[in-house]
């Protein structure tokens, strides 16, 4: 059995990691238009602007939709199955895909409210999880 796969910082969505292993949810702000953006771009997604600057979001959100994975896709998943691939709608207006943890897969509701947390995966790399709110 393998290990999981980590992602790879690069310098664009270095911060958004480093934030993470701070236990903070960094995104992209737009100062030109006032929008978020997920995932990283070099650009708004709103308006085009390159004025995207890292600021801490929230972290809360709400269960959009999820699958629950029973086949093993990458052998470092083999223990993990099954587990839950979710999209998160942040408050801030943006839609992550990450997993939600804490609860049994069967407990998963649409609309659930959800708060990040953050699981380390690596030599220096954590990554956003999702939780229940208030757990």
């Amino acid at each position: 059995m393998s290990d999981k796969p980590v992602p790879i910082p690069d310098e664009i969505s270095a911060p958004f990691f480093d934030g993470a292993r701070q236990g903070r949810l960094m995104l992209q702000h737009c100062s030109a238009c006032d929008g978020w953006s997920f995932p990283v771009r070099e650009r708004c997604p709103h308006c085009f602007a390159a004025r995207l600057a890292w600021r801490q979001a929230s972290g809360r959100g709400s269960l959009y939709t999820f699958t629950v994975m029973h086949q093993v896709m990458n052998p470092g998943f083999a223990s993990a199955v099954p587990y839950n691939i979710a999209q998160i709608d942040l408050e801030e207006g943006v839609r992550m895909t990450s997993n939600v943890v804490g609860i049994g897969n069967d407990a998963l509701r649409i609309g659930m409210k959800l708060e990040a947390v953050f699981e380390g995966v690596g030599e220096n790399v954590s990554l956003p999880k999702f939780r229940p709110a208030g757990r």
